[in-house]
């Protein structure tokens, strides 16, 4: 398990679901390396404005953070995948750590600390898009130690997926240590060459872009815009209107099954854990891309983050 210091209490490796526990020799296709948040949402017929007070629905609690969704988003699809994360000691945590053990992912690095677990503070309008605000919790605190005690099984993994609801400096260590990064910048937030140098590929929606690039512009021309930036390969998520992918001397648009969106919260955690599994399983990027679309397409179709990803039998009608 490593050394994760004298605050923390590892989770019980013999928590491990079936689905790997009865092959340990079976490599991971996949390790997150992420957050891991209990999602709070209120949905509204309209968002406030600054001052106002509006009445929305019952509250209702979600497993979220985009590390976990990404790892549930995979392990849903057949991935065997393991999250290196924190979790709270409140009931917050646990209700967590049972989500991700019922979806089977690896929890033989997700540790337990004192504090509090993440939180999203989430509003869902009308036409299904979202708000969101997140406190970080404990978080914060996964730490490059954390990285180096999962060493082993970074290094052996075919990808690894990396987000910035976690330090940047471990993430940078992860990122060190991966045979291939699949990085998503969300939260958007200024990143040194060196991670940007192995992202293969950035993956970033449209908000995203314009904050790195300065502006927006047609998809096509902000991707190769942010290839030029230093990633080997990068994805531009476009919500309903599917991807473009961009590789050295090529770009290439990936369109969108259309489905009626009920709630968009997670769909973009849907699509990088979907692609960064395909990737694993030696899909090129265009052909990864494609299905990753269709997973993100699936999920925006029912309420929530993870109670909303779908099983591969969902994907069939897209």
């Amino acid at each position: 398990m490593g050394v994760h210091g004298d605050d923390v209490e590892p989770v019980p490796p013999e928590d491990a679901p079936e689905r790997w526990r009865d092959d340990p020799a079976r490599p991971y296709e996949m390790v997150v390396v992420g957050s891991v948040n209990a999602d709070l949402v209120v949905r509204v017929d309209r968002r406030p404005l600054p001052g106002e007070t509006v009445i929305g629905s019952d509250l209702v609690t979600h497993p979220g953070g985009k590390g976990a969704n990404q790892a549930v988003a995979a392990a849903r699809l057949g991935a065997r995948v393991a999250l290196l994360g924190r979790i709270g000691s409140d009931g917050n945590g646990e209700f967590l750590r049972k989500a991700l053990y019922g979806d089977g992912v690896d929890l033989s690095h997700l540790v337990e600390t004192p504090g509090p677990s993440g939180v999203a503070l989430i509003t869902v309008g009308s036409d299904g898009d979202n708000s969101i605000i997140v406190s970080p919790g404990v978080n914060a605190r996964l730490s490059e130690e954390d990285v180096a005690a999962a060493a082993d099984l970074l290094a052996s993994a075919r990808v690894v997926s990396l987000q910035l609801e976690s330090p940047l400096a471990t993430v940078v260590a992860a990122a060190r240590t991966a045979a291939r990064v699949v990085f998503n910048l969300s939260p958007p937030a200024v990143v040194p060459d060196e991670l940007l140098a192995v992202c293969d590929p950035l993956v970033v929606n449209e908000h995203e872009a314009a904050l790195l690039l300065g502006g927006r512009g047609r998809p096509d021309r902000q991707a190769r815009a942010m290839l030029a930036l230093g990633p080997r390969s990068v994805v531009l998520t476009l919500g309903p209107d599917g991807a473009v992918v961009a590789e050295p001397g090529a770009v290439t648009a990936v369109p969108s099954p259309r489905v009626d969106a009920v709630d968009t919260t997670g769909a973009g955690d849907a699509f990088t854990g979907a692609l960064a599994w395909r990737l694993a399983q030696g899909d090129d990027l265009v052909r990864a891309t494609a299905f990753a679309v269709r997973v993100g397409a699936a999920s925006v179709r029912r309420p929530g983050a993870q109670s909303s990803y779908p099983y591969p039998e969902d994907l069939e009608a897209l």
